[in-house]
C-alpha cells in the first residue's frame, strides 16, 4: 500500500512544540486513527516503522514525540514520577490526549475509530490513559506498568496486552487481566515464555525476540481489526 508520512505539530497541547510523526494510506478516504506512545528511548526508528506497518494495514497512525524539543533524560524522570504519583492526570497523559483530538478532527480520520498502542513507559500510559478517555475505543499497551489504583481499569475501553516473561512487568500483566476479568472488560493478555523487555524492539538485539514479536503483532492487529477495523 502507498503511504504519506508527515511530521506535524500538536496544536492545544500541554507544552508548545509537541510534534508527531504521522503515516497513513496514500489514498483518499477516512481511516481508523491510532497513536502510538514510544518507550523511554524516545520517537526511534523503530517507533516510526511501527508507524508505517500501521500504515500498511489500513491506518492513520501518529507516533507522538513526548520529548520534542526538551531535554530526554530529564523529560523521562519527569514522566515516571507522573505515571507513579498521579498516573492518570499528568503532563504525558494530556499531551495524548491534545494528540487524539489531532487525529479526530483531521480529515482522513474516522473519529469512531481510535486506538492506542505503547511500549514499556508508553504501555504504562496508554493503559492509564484509557482510564480516562472515553474515544479510547482499543489500546495496545506492551510491557506497561499499571495506573494507580488498578481497579480505574474498570473504565478501559477492550484491551489487547503483551508482556515478556523474563521482566517485572509480567506480573503486572496478569494482575491486570484478573482486574480486567473482574470488571468484564473485553482483553487478551499475554506473556511471552523467555521473552525480555523491550522484545518488540528490533533495534535492541539483545533483548528482541522475533516470534513473540511476530506473534504479538498479529494479536494486536486481530484485536485492532475487531474494534476498530483497518
Amino acid at each position: 500500500m502507498d503511504i504519506t508520512i508527515d511530521t506535524v505539530r500538536i496544536p492545544n497541547a500541554p507544552v508548545e512544540k509537541l510534534s508527531a510523526y504521522f503515516a497513513r494510506p496514500a489514498a483518499e478516504g477516512r481511516y481508523p486513527g491510532v497513536v502510538i506512545i514510544h518507550e523511554a528511548f524516545g520517537l526511534t526508528e523503530n517507533i516510526k516503522d511501527i508507524a508505517r506497518r500501521f500504515a500498511n494495514e489500513g491506518y492513520a497512525a501518529l507516533a507522538v514525540d513526548l520529548f520534542a524539543g526538551r531535554n530526554q533524560v530529564v523529560c523521562m524522570f519527569r514522566f515516571f514520577g507522573g505515571m507513579f504519583l498521579s498516573s492518570m492526570d499528568n503532563e504525558a497523559i494530556r499531551s495524548l490526549k491534545a494528540s487524539l483530538s489531532y487525529l479526530e478532527q483531521h480529515p482522513n480520520v474516522d473519529a469512531s475509530k481510535l486506538g492506542a498502542i505503547g511500549f514499556c513507559m508508553g504501555g504504562g500510559f496508554a493503559i492509564a490513559w484509557a482510564c480516562t478517555d472515553s474515544r479510547l475505543n482499543v489500546i495496545a499497551p506492551f510491557y506497561g506498568v499499571n495506573p494507580r489504583p488498578l481497579a480505574a481499569v474498570a473504565r478501559s475501553c477492550p484491551v489487547v496486552a503483551s508482556y515478556p516473561e523474563q521482566d517485572f512487568t509480567a506480573g503486572m500483566g496478569l494482575k491486570l487481566a484478573a482486574e480486567l476479568d473482574r470488571h468484564n472488560v473485553t482483553h487478551d493478555v499475554k506473556v511471552y515464555p523467555g521473552a525480555k523487555h523491550s522484545f518488540f524492539n528490533d533495534e535492541r538485539p539483545a533483548n528482541y525476540d522475533a516470534a513473540a514479536s511476530a506473534d504479538a503483532w498479529q494479536r494486536t492487529l486481530a484485536f485492532f481489526e475487531q474494534h476498530i477495523g483497518g
